[in-house]
């Protein structure tokens, strides 16, 4: 069991993993640091060179290893499980960006193999807006569930601000709008109500070799009924979701990322009073994650999404898509 200061490396450069850095270095150095940082792409490096001089910038991902208590794995998810496993080969734990893995069986080898040694990055653990939904449904706004909605649009796919990652994001075997954005929402209905099952779906495939452009689902989430769509072109925003649970006392719903809302009598919408805007939410969210690493590296108990829970989550994303791309011929 690590006690002390923790020391988190971090694999891959991207939005991510310079989220986490920027995160990390705003916490206590008695709690944690950042042993180093690599990726491929010189630019990526040249840029962590010049936003963050002070972290080493290390050779290679042995070496971020070598340096860590744990490490932080935000690299494109074809690579996510290489590098996951050398680091628990090595002793260390593990938090890794969503999806584990780009084939599912090789996904379900990993959890079997790393027991409690890892845990994914699942921001809506970590979410002041979820913890405000939870303690609505706790105090009985919503009553007895009865289905949860999930909404998902995009004026362009990839999101204007992950252009540099488009050669991936946009691809049929790594990106995709499902995987990257969706998963959340998925993540977030098993969370509260149980492993997700019983799924039909369909998904479209209109531009070739590039990733989806819409879908539809119905699903469960233990005993609670999960009616999902999500699409491309059809909202001039980057980003809009909302995630709603209905019951029969009424309802409550998530919108945006960090707009916790419930419904009054009337049918009208009332946003928590201490709602924040996504950029003001997310810093909390990054510092609660953190904790969370460090509990996980300590073995103690953590709110972390589990192994377990990002498995059941990428089963349900994959086979969303590998309907579409059959129907796609």
């Amino acid at each position: 069991m690590h006690s002390g200061t923790l020391s988190i490396g971090i694999i891959g450069a991207g939005i991510m993993g310079e989220r986490l850095l920027g995160a990390i270095l705003d916490q206590s150095p008695a709690l944690v640091t950042v042993s180093g940082v690599w990726d491929p792409a010189p630019s990526a490096m040249a840029r962590m060179a010049t936003t963050f001089p002070q972290v080493p910038r290390l050779a290679d991902p042995a070496a971020i290893i070598a340096a860590s208590d744990c490490v932080y794995i935000a690299s494109p998810p074809a690579f996510h499980l290489d590098h996951a496993r050398a680091a628990l080969a090595a002793g260390k734990s593990v938090f890794c960006e969503k999806p584990l893995a780009v084939d599912v069986e090789d996904a379900r080898a990993f959890v079997a193999e790393a027991g409690n040694r890892g845990a994914v990055n699942f921001p809506f653990a970590s979410s002041l807006a979820v913890a405000t939904l939870m303690d609505w449904i706790a105090q009985g706004a919503v009553g007895t569930a009865s289905r949860i909605t999930i909404e998902v649009a995009f004026a362009t796919w990839p999101r204007s601000w992950q252009a540099e990652a488009a050669a991936w994001l946009d691809g049929r075997q790594q990106g995709g709008f499902t995987r990257e954005v969706v998963s959340h929402f998925l993540f977030l209905s098993r969370r509260l109500f149980g492993p997700l099952h019983g799924l039909t779906a369909s998904a479209a495939f209109p531009e070739p070799g590039q990733s989806e452009r819409s879908i539809e689902a119905t699903l469960m989430a233990g005993e609670i009924p999960v009616a999902l769509r999500g699409s491309v072109g059809t909202t001039p925003k980057d980003d809009h979701n909302i995630w709603m649970l209905e019951g029969d006392r009424g309802a409550v719903r998530l919108c945006d990322w960090s707009f916790a809302e419930r419904r009054r009598p009337d049918g009208t919408w009332e946003r928590a009073a201490d709602a924040l805007s996504q950029v003001e939410a997310r810093p909390i969210a990054l510092r609660r994650q953190i904790e969370g690493v460090v509990r996980l590296t300590r073995g103690e108990a953590h709110h972390l999404a589990t192994l377990t829970e990002a498995l059941n989550v990428q089963e349900i994303v994959e086979a969303i898509l590998a309907d579409g791309a059959r129907a796609a011929g």
